[in-house]
This record gives C-alpha cells, sequence and structure tokens, in this order.
C-alpha cells in the first residue's frame, strides 16, 4: 500500500511538469530542455526559501514564477537572438545549472527541519488521524485538480487559441497580424511556470533540494505525455490534462514495478531510457493502426 500511495503521489507531481511538457511537445512542437534547469529551479527557491521561514505555500507561487521567467529567456533566445529552438533550451538550461547552484548556495540542501506544504500545523490539523497516511496524496491531488482546471479553461480563452494555432499554422497566425513569437514566448514561458512549480512541490515531499535532481525531466515529461495521449487520448472522457495525468502516474508505476521485480535503484536512469524506447515504438504502432482504421472506416 506504502508504494502504491508513493506512486500516486510522485505520479502527480510529475503530472504538473507533464502538463508544461504538453504544452511545448505537442501545442508548439518546441523541443524543449530547458525543463531539465527548471525542475531543480523551483526545488533550489523553494528550499532556500523555506530555510529562511517563508511560507511554504507561497513558495510555490514563487517557484512558478521563476520558471516563467525562465521560459521567457528561452522563448527570447529563440525568438529574437534567432537561435534554433533546440539550441535556445539547450543554452538556457546549461545556465540554470549554475543559477541553481548559486541561488542554493550549494549542491544539496535538506530541509527536513522545517514546515513545508504537507507537514504543517494546518495541514497536520485538518488531515490528522485517519487521513495522516494519506496527507501528501490529498493534498497533491488538490494542487492538481487546481493546476488541471485552471490550464484547461486558459487554452479556451482567446491567447489559448493563439496558442494552439501557432503550433497547428505559424503562417496563419502570421496573416491575422498577430506576432507568433511572442505567442511562442508565452507558451514557453507558462510551460516551464508549471515544471519550476513541480520541481517546488517534489523537494517539499522528499525535503532536500538536489542539484541534479532536474537530470532526465525531459525524458519523464515526455514519456508520460505519449503515452497519457497514445493509451487514454483517444477515448473521450479524458481530456488532454486527464490524459497526461493518467499517464504521468502509469510511467511512474512501471518504473516502482521494474525497481520491485528486483533492479537496483542505480538501474534508474535505464530503466527510465528502456521505458522511454519502447513508449516511443508502442505509440508510433497506436498512431499507425488508429491512422489505418480511420481511413477503412472512411472508406
Amino acid at each position: 500500500m506504502t508504494l502504491v500511495i508513493s506512486v500516486f503521489e510522485q505520479g502527480m507531481i510529475y503530472a504538473i511538469m507533464a502538463l508544461g511538457m504538453y504544452i511545448t511537445y505537442k501545442i508548439l512542437d518546441f523541443p524543449d530542455m530547458t525543463v531539465d534547469g527548471s525542475f531543480p529551479l523551483g526545488a533550489s527557491l523553494s528550499a532556500v526559501l523555506i530555510s529562511q521561514g517563508m511560507n511554504p505555500y507561497l513558495t510555490l507561487l514563487l517557484s512558478f514564477a521563476a520558471g516563467l521567467m525562465a521560459g521567457t529567456i528561452t522563448g527570447l533566445i529563440h525568438v529574437k537572438l534567432k537561435v534554433r529552438d533546440i539550441l535556445a533550451s539547450i543554452i538556457m538550461m546549461t545556465a540554470l545549472y549554475s543559477v541553481n547552484l548559486r541561488i542554493a548556495g550549494k549542491a544539496n540542501l535538506p530541509i527536513y527541519n522545517y514546515d513545508n506544504i504537507y507537514n504543517n500545523s494546518l495541514t497536520n490539523h485538518l488531515l490528522g488521524g485517519a487521513l495522516s497516511p494519506y496527507k501528501n496524496l490529498i493534498i497533491i491531488a488538490i494542487i492538481v485538480v487546481i493546476v488541471k482546471c485552471v490550464l484547461d479553461w486558459y487554452l479556451k480563452t482567446k491567447s489559448g487559441y493563439l496558442l494552439k494555432a501557432v503550433g497547428d499554422n505559424e503562417t496563419l497566425v502570421t496573416s491575422m497580424g498577430i506576432d507568433k513569437g511572442k505567442i511562442k514566448i508565452l507558451g514557453l514561458a507558462i510551460a516551464n511556470g508549471l515544471v519550476s512549480l513541480s520541481g517546488s512541490m517534489f523537494a517539499q515531499q522528499q525535503r532536500f533540494f538536489d542539484a541534479s535532481m532536474g537530470v532526465g525531466t525531459a525524458v519523464i515529461g515526455l514519456a508520460s505525455v505519449i503515452i497519457g495521449t497514445a493509451l487514454f487520448g483517444q477515448i473521450s472522457v479524458f481530456g488532454f490534462s486527464i490524459s497526461v495525468i493518467l499517464g504521468s502516474i502509469l510511467y511512474k508505476g512501471c518504473v516502482a514495478a521494474a525497481i520491485r521485480i528486483g533492479l537496483q535503484s542505480t538501474d534508474l536512469k535505464l530503466v527510465t531510457a528502456v521505458l522511454f524506447l519502447l513508449i516511443l515504438v508502442l505509440s508510433s504502432r497506436i498512431e499507425k493502426y488508429q491512422g489505418r482504421k480511420r481511413r477503412k472506416e472512411r472508406a
């Protein structure tokens, strides 16, 4: 039971990051590696601010704002300096590694003895007793639902439709007299804001910041998006956000199962790589099958 709860906790924390990756990967078609730096950016900022006595809930907002700035800079490098998308994000990811170390002051910063969003007087009072074992899960679920609802609402606004239009047809957006570059920058900012928020929640759950905790974030996010959209995206009951959240939980479940059957924790990156490869292959097969099925139905 403890393993199941842990899978759901981490799966939903990473789901917020995966929702950000959905914006860049699925909507903007932008290979954004900035996430490997913006995830620990939120973690380092939260760890430092909490260690200085700041309200842990406020650190979530500040981490989101920091991620907005990181994504904006990536967008500016790409749009204004005309640097290719993947290179612009790699440049920002590299810079953020030093920024995160500068913020934290060291490569590892524990916050075991400080209040966090999961463990403080308010949550202990409201979610004590029988709910205590599920306290973290309930808090994470509440935040995920809020993020999901806000993102769903935003993508139905004029700005959200323009964001999707830029990913589908840049020429059409330009012909309407709209600056596609500004829309891209906005999308990257929102995406990295969500990734940084996820990093903040993860650091508070683990009760420490580590400079290497962002390694592989892009792979985890892409795997979650691909699993979710491939397995659940075609089911009308699920919107894109629910599909991505389920994909993230399923991905973490697969990783946990691989470790459970006897693989060492040191094999985690290898497991992640193999799972990602399998997911890509299966996703391609599913798309081909669905394409043939649609052609037969039209015929």
